[in-house]
């Protein structure tokens, strides 16, 4: 039975298993019937709808919507999220390699919405790779507090890493942990937590033909075994009065409403937010799920390849987050005599390059750490780390070299035009990224590159050229539309 499939019309076969529970699940849950189960099934492999997000870090939504490129459509659970046209291909933009969007499935965006982070909260992604949910989250925080993600995954911890870089987001600190691991390390610590947790991907289905494949019940006992386990441990990390959100890309019941109706017979200090489907959201045609506190998007309703969540709050009294120290705290490994000189060139690099006022902006954000020659920017309100695994440990400036300090590519996509006292508009977007050189008009010394106003790296600048410092690993020799 297990490997059975059912031709649910062009060419397309399904699981038998699957379309059954199905039929029992539509059956059963509120706002779908078993009269809707073609539908569905039907939609598993009509066309897809394609979506990208708006970067608040660095556009307005007016701003946006002025200067994009492309055919876009409100997503209407989310601000920032746009529906393009699926002949376009936004990704081959100079607009996506300077951040201004993020290429993400609509449906996925439902989660981070729910979450509802604010600026100076303390915030972890404990699935985190590769950056949708994480990126989403940390525009609506503006830079501020303090954004812990999280991927076991080494390469899937890279991706995200160079995800969070692009985005130009300040405040995250990346792990590279099991959820036990972090429960240690943080605990009642978080504001509000997302579980975005691997899954059977039944929401893939549409969209990538291996998940029908890989698809089996087996598969999806073990899923809902593996996510009740980093719940539990996501839960030991919540503050009192604190939000945690569930969230997969999968339909079954037993991944979905069976994880969160066991989660909360075990957890009595948690409860269901009865208020997470808005009118908005029922308007938008996403649905209740079958456990209070939880909203269903099935992708036969709704443009997009489905999703579920769960708004769990923590019983108590909400604590404000507290920063370790009111001030900036230098800190350094090294001898005295280098880290004066460490310390006296990073100053002459602000004070030569950078706006003034910038430097103490920078200090009063957080700590500046030397990590042997490197600096890194640290959140106030980031408790020792101990041995965790660390795959970016702060927002890192840049590396002291001979007599200099180098800035790095990390910074630069943080920064503003006004952050800055040179700036070249790149005439030409894909000169730059393909790292030749671009002319020079006067200018001298370190320079950030923008595209419509909007950095995309460094430059040196010397005589009648521009030395291009865009990262070697992330340039691109392809065509851009």
């Amino acid at each position: 039975m297990t490997g059975e499939r059912k031709n649910v019309g062009k060419g397309r076969e399904l699981p038998v298993a699957f379309v059954e529970e199905m039929r029992e699940l539509f059956g059963k849950l509120p706002g779908v019937s078993v009269s809707e189960l073609p539908a569905f099934l039907e939609s598993l492999q009509g066309e897809r709808s394609f979506g990208l997000r708006r970067n608040p870090l660095k556009y307005t939504r007016e701003e946006f919507e002025r200067e994009m490129p492309f055919s876009l459509r409100g997503v209407p659970w989310t601000e920032e999220g746009y529906f393009y046209g699926g002949e376009e291909q936004p990704g081959k933009s100079p607009y996506h390699e300077s951040g201004a969007f993020y290429i993400q499935e609509p449906s996925a965006m439902i989660a981070a919405e729910l979450l509802g982070a604010e600026p100076g909260e303390c915030i972890l992604d404990l699935c985190a790779a590769p950056g949708g949910k994480s990126t989403q989250i940390a525009g609506k925080m503006r830079g501020r507090g303090l954004l812990v993600c999280n991927e076991y995954v080494p390469a899937r911890a890279e991706i995200l890493g160079q995800n969070m870089e692009r985005m130009g987001v300040s405040n995250c600190v990346i792990l590279k942990e099991n959820a036990e691991r972090c429960a240690g390390r943080f605990p009642m610590f978080f504001d509000r937590v997302l579980v975005d947790a691997p899954c059977s991907g039944e929401g893939m289905f549409r969209k990538e033909e291996q998940a029908v494949s890989h698809w089996s019940p087996e598969n999806v006992a073990m899923c809902a075994d593996r996510q009740k386990e980093i719940l539990d441990q996501a839960a030991k990390m919540v503050k009192p009065g604190g939000v945690l959100v569930y969230s997969t890309c999968t339909f079954s019941e037993a991944e979905d409403e069976a994880v969160i109706r066991d989660f909360l017979e075990r957890h009595r200090g948690f409860y269901a937010d009865e208020e997470v489907l808005s009118e908005t959201l029922l308007g938008a045609g996403v649905c209740p799920g079958g456990v209070p506190g939880t909203v269903r998007m099935w992708p036969h309703k709704i443009p997009g390849e489905g999703h579920f969540a769960a708004k769990l709050r923590k019983r108590g009294e909400k604590e404000q987050s507290e920063r370790k120290s009111g001030h900036a705290k230098r800190q350094s490994s090294g001898k005295r005599n280098t880290e004066l000189e460490q310390w006296n060139d990073f100053r002459n690099f602000c004070e030569q390059y950078l706006e003034r006022g910038y430097l103490l902006k920078l200090e009063e954000s957080g700590r500046l750490v030397w990590r042997r020659e490197r600096l890194y920017l640290v959140s106030g309100l980031l408790p020792d780390l101990g041995n965790l695994r660390i795959g970016r440990g702060g927002l890192y400036l840049g590396e002291a070299k001979k007599r200099r300090f180098e800035p790095s590519h990390t910074w630069a996509m943080t920064l503003k035009k006004e952050d800055v006292q040179q700036w070249k508009e790149a005439e030409d977007p894909a000169v730059y990224l393909r790292g030749e050189t671009l002319e020079n008009t006067g200018l001298r010394g370190w320079i950030l590159v923008l595209f419509q106003g909007r950095p995309m790296g460094w430059g040196k600048a010397g005589g009648n050229l521009i030395k291009n410092h865009y990262p070697r690993g992330l340039r691109i020799y392809g065509e851009f539309e």
